[in-house]
This record gives structure tokens, sequence and C-alpha cells, in this order.
């Protein structure tokens, strides 16, 4: 029974994420290059994966550029919620999969961040060489560190920032109970 209300809470709280990040990228609309640079519907697939799990931080980073660009024509389908859809589900894997086995503490909260946040970026790198090549275009090591890093330095350091202390405000109210833990 415990088991079943343990996996109802984290299927409504992955509904609420993934409702998160269709909703976040309205706050930057009106100026792109800034919701290009804070990467909002980054957050809530980076706390899903913490509070969630790995499984539902995967489907959450899956889902969630991809439906918004159905819905909403933003981001473009392809390439870049495409790549995005890659570059978000690797997101919630690793934060979740890093949580669940360190620890808990601050320190494994910036550890879990830190590598799911370089292994996202990787995995879109990877993915962005074959979309790419198919329209194409070219895709090389420039490309790759400004679109994963110089042009997201303002998103990286908000998620930086914010990120943990969501979860550390989570973990002090019970609610990362949830993963089993």
């Amino acid at each position: 029974m415990e088991k079943n209300r343990f996996k109802s809470h984290r299927l409504v709280l992955a509904a609420l994420f993934l409702a998160l990040g269709m909703i976040l990228p309205f706050f930057t609309a009106q100026i792109p290059e800034i919701g290009s640079m804070l990467l909002p519907m980054h957050i809530p697939v980076l706390v899903c994966g913490f509070v969630c799990g790995w499984k539902y931080g995967l489907i959450v980073g899956l889902l969630t550029p991809l439906l918004r660009s159905v819905t909403f024509t933003m981001p473009p389908l392809f390439p870049s919620a495409t790549a995005m859809a890659f570059e978000m589900a690797a997101y919630g894997v690793i934060c979740g999969l890093m949580y669940e086995r360190l620890p808990r503490g601050t320190k494994s909260v910036y550890v879990s961040l830190l590598t799911a946040m370089v292994g996202g970026r990787i995995v879109w790198g990877i993915v962005q060489i074959p979309i790419l090549g198919i329209s194409g275009k070219g895709f090389g090591w420039q490309a790759f560190v400004a679109g994963a890093f110089l042009n997201a330095v303002p998103g990286i350091i908000l998620q930086i920032v914010m990120i943990p202390l969501i979860v550390i405000a989570l973990e002090r109210a019970n609610v990362m109970e949830i993963q089993g833990k």
C-alpha cells in the first residue's frame, strides 16, 4: 500500500514538473535571447530527477521540449526540440541516478547537479552532430562550446544557485522521502 502511495505521489509530481517546463518559458518568451540564456525548461526537469527519481526525470526530460514544440511551436521541433529532448532526458537520468546513490547532503546535491549538467550538454552535442549533418550544417567544437556553455552561462549560474536551494528545501520538508530514502 505504501509503495503505491509513493508511486502515485511521484506520478503527480512528475506531471507538475512537466507542466512547469511548459509554462516557465512564457516568462522569458518576450525576449527570446534571454530565454535561450536562462534555460527555463531545464530547471523543472533537473528538480524532477532529484525528487521523483531517474525514470520520471527521463520521461519528463524527453517529453517537455517535444510537447512544448508541438503545442506552442517553440522551440522548433527540428533541430532544437529534438536535441533538447535527449539533453534533458540525460539531465533527469543522471541527476536522479547520482542523487539516489550518493549519501544525502548539500555536497551530493551539487555533485549530482553538476554531473547532470555536464552530461546532458555532452549528450546534446553528440545528438547535434547527426541532426545538423542531415540538414547540411556542420557542428564543430566551437559550435558545441558556444551552444552548450558560453551562450548558456546565465542559465548555468541560475541552475547552480536555484536547484540546490530547491532540493535542500524539499529535503527538509521531507518531500524527498518519495524516492524511498
